[in-house]
């Protein structure tokens, strides 16, 4: 039977671009995000910071095809207004927290008991991917609550690769750094004159095929001893230089 991957906040961007990528490579995709519909595709919407939509997508995925073989937590959302920490707002932060966050958090968990269980049926061998952000390292003051959010992410990566080796489910990170879409088309400018000014050792754009490529190598079984293991998809930047 044909492998099942779903891939959250996948209507556009990187989501869209780790999904049609699975494709190519043999997988089944369901797409999922907050707009109402997808044409042509797997769809069930899903407001990750949900409980009850989250329950509603596995319901789907499980009705559907009865198994899970690939998650790919993308989904992710950027402040609505880059404020200074000294004047952003206790809503933002909440909101980054919820769907980041908290919301990758509950996806792991719900969709690795179902894995658990599947895997036990089927015999399967599934795997779990966050995408994350260079800023779960990298102090950007102007979205402070940005970069809290995605490095609690990257803490979710770690717990759940720890807890879920027991059951043979290996979970990974992938860090995007400078990537062309919708969500960095508002600094454009400015990330131009960085990467031309050198911020990162390869002077150029990401794309999301850059990241999907990230993706491709954690579903493929080859990096599984390594659970845990962060992907970077950042044209070096993480690279420490002088």
């Amino acid at each position: 039977m044909c492998k099942v991957a779903l891939v959250t906040g996948s209507w556009q961007g990187i989501g869209k671009g780790i999904a049609a990528a699975l494709e190519e490579h043999g997988y089944t995709v369901v797409y999922s995000d907050v707009h109402p519909a997808m044409e042509g595709k797997p769809y069930c919407r899903c407001d990750v910071s949900v409980r009850e939509d989250r329950e509603a997508l596995l319901a789907f995925i499980d009705e559907k095809y009865g198994r899970l073989d690939l998650l790919v937590n993308n989904a992710g959302v950027a402040c609505k207004q880059r404020l200074d920490i000294l004047e952003t707002s206790e809503e933002s932060f909440d909101r980054l927290i919820r769907i980041n966050t908290k919301g990758m958090f509950f996806m792991c968990q719900l969709f690795a008991k179902y894995m658990i269980g599947k895997k036990e049926e089927l015999g399967s061998r599934p795997r779990i991917v966050n995408i994350t952000s260079n800023s779960s390292y990298t102090s950007s003051t102007s979205r402070g609550e940005y970069c809290v959010s995605k490095a609690g992410a990257s803490m979710v990566t770690a717990l759940f690769a720890d807890r879920l080796a027991e059951y043979g489910i290996p979970v990974f990170e992938v860090r995007p750094g400078i990537i062309r879409t919708a969500m960095t088309s508002v600094v454009t400018e400015k990330y131009d004159k960085l990467i031309e000014e050198g911020i990162t050792p390869i002077r150029r754009w990401g794309t999301p095929e850059d990241v999907a490529g990230c993706v491709l190598a954690a579903a493929s079984g080859w990096l599984d001893f390594g659970t845990g293991t962060v992907l970077n998809a950042d044209g070096g930047f993480h690279i420490r230089r002088l």
